[in-house]
């Protein structure tokens, strides 16, 4: 699911999310990854540089 802010950033949610609404949603944003819980929408989000996103990710996928 996808959504544009008033912000103006565009927030992709999890495809993982579970039915009671435990989701995390990310938004790019020039070199950088928003992640923020889509249940706490107005809360600040913590900030990745795309590198540490990707290594993230990478971890991610060796992990599993």
């Amino acid at each position: 699911m996808s959504n544009e802010s008033s912000s103006g950033l565009f927030w992709r949610r999890s495809s993982y999310s579970g039915a009671d609404g435990e989701c995390v949603e990310i938004a790019f944003v020039r070199k950088a990854v928003i992640v923020r819980d889509s249940q706490n929408p107005s809360e600040p989000g913590v900030v990745f540089s795309v590198e540490r996103w990707q290594a993230f990710l990478n971890a991610l996928v060796g992990a599993g």
